[in-house]
């Protein structure tokens, strides 16, 4: 199954590509895109609909991950950051890939077993998990690799459950 995990964002979007196959993970490619602060909400949340397209269309994914976003005081950015993943899910529809969401509480129980670990206890059990040397950077990156995994987890204890 090959997984591409998104952190959304309409400044930074985090992706990363794996691959899951026999309980064994793969790195396939990570990065980010990013948006300049210059640039009108309506243009930046063409370039991330654009960038996650490519992306969509050069790995073919069986899924794509997202993360859920949680915001306690900046509404406005909420706001463009949930219209960021509007544009991200819209991508994916397109490419009729389906569209799975995380809460960031679920994504570090399946990456670290413990819903309440530290970002920093999340990106070094990514790097362990997907046996890199170091931990993906920028942090973005890292986090989106997280999602992939906990997609894996996910979807893996979903299909044992159906038989």
């Amino acid at each position: 199954m090959i997984i591409l995990g998104i952190d959304p964002g309409y400044a930074i979007v985090g992706y990363g590509i794996i691959e899951y196959k026999n309980n064994r993970y793969r790195v396939l490619d990570y990065g980010v895109i990013t948006t300049p602060a210059s640039m009108p909400l309506p243009s930046r949340l063409l370039k991330v609909f654009d960038e996650t397209y490519v992306l969509l269309e050069k790995w073919n994914p069986d899924a794509l991950s997202l993360e859920e976003i949680f915001f306690t005081t900046n509404a406005k950015t909420a706001v463009a950051v949930s219209e960021a993943r509007g544009a991200i899910i819209v991508a994916s529809e397109k490419l009729r890939v389906p569209v799975f969401e995380y809460t960031p509480l679920q994504v570090k129980s399946a990456v670290v077993g413990y819903g309440k670990a530290e970002k920093f206890q999340v990106q070094d059990m990514t790097r362990v998990l997907l046996n890199l040397k170091s931990i993906p950077k920028p942090d973005d990156a890292a986090d989106a690799l997280a999602v992939a995994i906990c997609h894996a987890h996910c979807s893996c204890s979903l299909l044992s459950k159906a038989h």
